[in-house]
């Protein structure tokens, strides 16, 4: 199996702790959601997992073999990043754009025929397809989104690490985006999000890490993580765990937890 797993991960940044023991292990075929208040190490833990950043110490393992000795090619056909600030730099059309998701896979002479179906999949499936010869520098944050979520899908990557990946869309891109997630988790890849909607989560993650300070502090179902005491740990507030007409878990804040 091609999981991922991390040990006592450490990571100093600016003179300042950003990861402290980190430790877990993620499977294929799974989404886990990643929570916690801002600063607490999410976005960074992500980075490391995918390559972008070298831990201070500890050890990450793709597939059982160390991370940083994968070859950066092999690396980049098995993981899929998102970062939350994906800033578009080429003044290029959408299609273009989508297609640097099949880089790691191309050799010199360029697109073949799996190219191209890999990237009209993944432009269909983030509603991208009308915005093909578009300028990518052009389109709103919320089509910037989409076809940066499709350039990722294009890749066809074993892991797919998205930090925010919902934060400019719309609702109804929202669900379209959370379905395409979920395609690609039943298909045999594993997702790992950082999210900040708690309701959210607890609908759509098998697992659920709940990060502070650098550390992870819970791990687990949505059942097990998302408790009132958890929460309150995690996030300094009381909040009401309850259930809606169709039984999705529903969590709002209700006051802060003073100290």
């Amino acid at each position: 199996m091609m999981d991922i797993e991390f040990d006592a991960l450490s990571l100093h940044l600016r003179k300042r702790q950003i990861l402290n023991d980190v430790s877990g292990h993620f499977h294929k075929g799974t989404v886990t959601v990643i929570l916690g208040p801002n600063g607490a190490g999410k976005s960074s833990l992500l980075s490391c997992l995918s390559g972008l950043q070298k831990p201070d110490a500890g050890t990450i393992k793709l597939g059982g073999r160390a991370l940083l000795n994968w070859p950066n090619v092999e690396r980049a056909r098995r993981i899929g990043l998102l970062p939350q600030k994906a800033d578009i730099h080429w003044d290029v059309n959408v299609r273009t754009l989508v297609g640097l998701g099949r880089l790691p896979h191309q050799n010199r002479w360029g697109q073949n025929a799996d190219d191209i179906a890999a990237i009209d999949a993944a432009m269909t499936q983030t509603d991208c397809t009308h915005l093909a010869d578009r300028t990518a520098l052009r389109l709103s944050g919320g089509e910037q989104a989409r076809v940066l979520l499709a350039r990722v899908l294009a890749g066809k990557p074993s892991w797919i690490l998205a930090d925010e990946p919902l934060a400019n869309l719309d609702m109804a891109h929202q669900l379209d985006a959370v379905e395409c997630l979920h395609v690609a988790a039943k298909s045999g890849a594993g997702v790992v999000l950082v999210l900040h909607d708690l309701t959210l989560a607890a609908r759509i993650a098998d697992q659920i890490v709940i990060m502070k300070h650098g550390s992870i502090i819970a791990s687990g179902s949505p059942g097990q993580v998302l408790t009132k005491q958890v929460i309150a740990r995690a996030f300094d507030v009381f909040a009401d765990i309850s259930n809606d007409s169709n039984g999705n878990v529903v969590i709002t804040s209700v006051s802060r937890v003073k100290s």
